[in-house]
């Protein structure tokens, strides 16, 4: 039978399995999997197989343990979780009660050269997140051996935290981007997620889509989710550039012969229509929302009206369907 590697929490529990089941796996080298009840005194790792002892020794806990690369903190943090490994042996203690020898390090070579040692820069292949830093999230890409996946490697966009894109317990699709001198892999998703253009490509103009405001700046407001930058404010008291001249319309022309042939009245007409200069609005700082329905106003949340958002936005009613951005 051919061994399948996954990560860990993903094979046969052998807590349920029976003396001659266990002796089967033993004999065909089957990667099993049980939950570590302690750390003794004696630094090995303790399990309970089909209501026997079993044992793990430091040195065989991970790849590498019997070297010293391994902290102490790798081995006790196995404490109450899942753990796979092969059994090594079967032995017998003081009492003539029957105790499995076990091995996790011999998984993980068994892992790493017939699975990992196959695979090429830009192969897809499952893991799930065992935990996250600030400077990227490690995964674990088959029995318990770990990958990095950097910040930088998660989003097409500049994110602040690896949190914003995934969490420990997540199971996710990389691609591997390289391996460095110790054969360690170093995992993306950021070409998973496609270019641009192929992002585009799934929306057509005047659809409805979500989108995080990053900032509001001079020029407009970045947000993520979108292909482009959107234009939210410009100050009236900006500079423009110059006006373009227009066709006049015939009413207007009319007017001005009018007023060529009645001097007087050209000042009264200005009089009446003439309209208060409206003052420079300060910048808008709101968070957009659209919404998929008919053509509607869009409302924000403006500092002085909080009335109108309110109603604006209650009143167009935001419906379910709207398509989210992953990126």
């Amino acid at each position: 039978m051919m061994q399948a590697f996954r990560t860990e929490n993903n094979y046969r529990n052998a807590s349920r399995l029976s003396a001659a089941e266990l002796r089967a796996a033993m004999a065909s080298r089957e990667i099993l999997q049980s939950t570590a009840l302690a750390f003794d005194t004696q630094r090995q790792l303790r399990f309970e197989l089909g209501g026997c002892r079993a044992v793990m020794p430091f040195g065989q806990c991970a790849d590498g343990a019997d070297t010293g690369s391994v902290r102490d903190i790798a081995v006790l943090t196995r404490v109450g979780r899942p753990t796979c490994f092969v059994i090594e042996g079967i032995d017998t203690d003081e009492n003539g009660q029957t105790v499995y020898r076990l091995s996790r390090a011999e998984a993980q070579r068994m892992c790493k050269a017939e699975y990992l040692d196959q695979l090429q820069p830009g192969d897809i292949l499952p893991c799930i997140v065992t935990h996250i830093e600030p400077f990227g999230a490690f995964c674990d890409v088959g029995c318990g051996i770990s990958a990095l996946l950097p910040i930088d490697c998660m989003s097409v966009s500049r994110i602040s935290s690896p949190a914003d894109r995934v969490s420990v317990g997540q199971q996710i699709l990389c691609a591997i981007k390289s391996r460095d001198a110790q054969g360690r892999f170093v995992l993306t998703i950021r070409e998973l997620l496609g270019t641009w253009a192929e992002n585009a490509a799934a929306f057509t103009v005047g659809e409805t889509v979500v989108g995080i405001v990053r900032s509001v700046e001079e020029y407009g407001t970045p947000i993520i989710g979108l292909c482009a930058v959107r234009h939210l404010h410009r100050d009236r008291a900006q500079p423009r550039g110059p006006r373009r001249e227009l066709p006049r319309p015939a009413a207007r022309a009319g007017r001005e012969r009018l007023h060529q042939e009645h001097p007087a009245r050209e000042d009264e007409d200005k009089a009446r229509h003439r309209q208060p200069r409206p003052q420079p609005e300060p910048p808008l700082r709101a968070a957009v929302l659209h919404h998929r329905g008919p053509p509607r106003p869009l409302a924000l949340l403006h500092p002085r009206e909080p009335q109108a958002h309110r109603d604006g936005f209650f009143g167009h009613g935001l419906q379910s369907g709207v398509k989210p951005f992953i990126l």
